[in-house]
């Protein structure tokens, strides 16, 4: 079982969301954030005033998937969140130990779907 993190452009959510059930990955959490990366941000005037933003919107998915759902969830993700340009994203994959359902108290595999 595996965790995959990704963090997207925000205007890119629904091609990815779109990507993802045509690969039959139906559960996935999505979150707003904001952080830095190479894009490295940018300066604005308000007022006069020159304000430099550096903290970029972005949206985090989350999706837990079983083994062999890993390349295609990826795969899936890369297509929808591609435009080729610095800031497109990131994808990281962490293993994960355990994952229980509450409502039935199934575990492992059985529990992800």
């Amino acid at each position: 079982m595996k965790l995959i993190i990704a963090y997207i452009q925000p205007e890119k959510l629904r091609d990815v969301k779109k990507e993802l059930f045509k690969k039959e990955v139906y559960r996935v959490s999505v979150s707003n954030a904001i952080g830095a990366g190479q894009q490295a941000g940018y300066t604005e005037t308000y007022r006069g005033v020159v304000h430099e933003i550096n903290l970029l919107k972005k949206v985090r998915l989350e999706v837990a998937v079983n083994d062999d759902f890993v390349d295609v969830t990826v795969a899936a993700i890369v297509k929808g969140a591609k435009s080729g340009k610095i800031g497109d994203g990131k994808i990281f994959i962490v293993p994960l130990e355990e994952c229980i359902r509450i409502r039935t108290g199934e575990k492992g595999k059985k529990a992800i779907g």
